[in-house]
């Protein structure tokens, strides 16, 4: 638990430093690392499973598809020429080179946010999703009793899963207060409370898909990047469907 505490601290405190020193720059950058190393996790997970996965290919498209709205921003370059190119790519060596039981298949309004103001919205996400996990580890530890999905995560009870979405909705009032300066009217805290809701939900399930991939590698981590929390997907699991959800959730185009 000192271990998880301390990475978990540490963690938080290179993002803020982060977003302080070098802004929307710093969580662009930081957004494709994760991105990158969530990929690269995934691809072992997917290899231990007895699939043969395009790893290196993977993380380049990725960390490119995850820049792409940043460069076209910045450079004027189109970015949707490259998700045609991927699926081409994938496609052509999926059909080359695997063979059937080798393929893993995947189904195919005017923002007036300041860019500070998307920024936290951003963080906002981040730390409605992320202090969901943590709610629900010290509540689940202090009073849980009854198993939320014991053949897919035995640790994971139901008070825990409530005291991670009301943690959540703390987090999610307080982040909407402090940057209530560049944040809209509407996302006043009581709403950012109510939205963090829904959102801290489907975090819940963005982790326990994770453990089935893990159950199904016969992994007990991702990884062992971060110390006390396992890998990098073990750290990020809980985005993966956050953050488009937030996104939607949000509003903004």
């Amino acid at each position: 638990m000192g271990k998880r505490i301390f990475s978990t601290v540490a963690l938080w405190l290179l993002l803020l430093a982060a977003l302080w020193c070098f802004g929307t720059n710093g969580a662009i950058a930081a957004i494709v690392i994760v991105s990158v190393l969530t990929l690269r996790e995934f691809y072992r997970l997917m290899a231990a499973a007895g699939n043969e996965p395009f790893a290196k290919l993977g993380m380049l498209f990725g960390a490119l598809i995850t820049l792409a709205p940043w460069t076209q921003a910045r450079f004027g370059l189109p970015a949707h020429p490259l998700l045609a190119m991927a699926t081409v790519v994938f496609a052509i060596r999926v059909l080359s080179e695997r063979a059937p039981d080798k393929r893993v298949v995947t189904p195919v309004a005017m923002d007036t946010v300041l860019p500070q103001g998307r920024l936290i919205l951003c963080l906002w996400v981040v730390a409605v999703a992320k202090f969901c996990d943590v709610g629900a580890l010290l509540t689940g530890l202090a009073i849980g009793r009854h198993p939320m999905a014991p053949q897919i995560s035995p640790k994971k009870t139901w008070e825990g899963a409530a005291g991670g979405v009301a943690v959540a909705a703390g987090i999610g009032a307080l982040v909407a207060w402090l940057g209530r300066s560049y944040l809209p009217a509407a996302m006043s805290p009581g709403y950012a409370a109510l939205l963090a809701v829904p959102l801290a939900a489907i975090a819940i399930v963005s982790d326990l898909l994770e453990s089935v991939l893990k159950r199904r590698a016969v992994l007990k981590d991702s990884g062992g990047a971060v110390p006390g929390i396992g890998g990098i997907f073990d750290l990020s699991d809980s985005l993966i469907l956050a953050a488009p959800v937030g996104y939607f959730l949000l509003g903004l185009p």
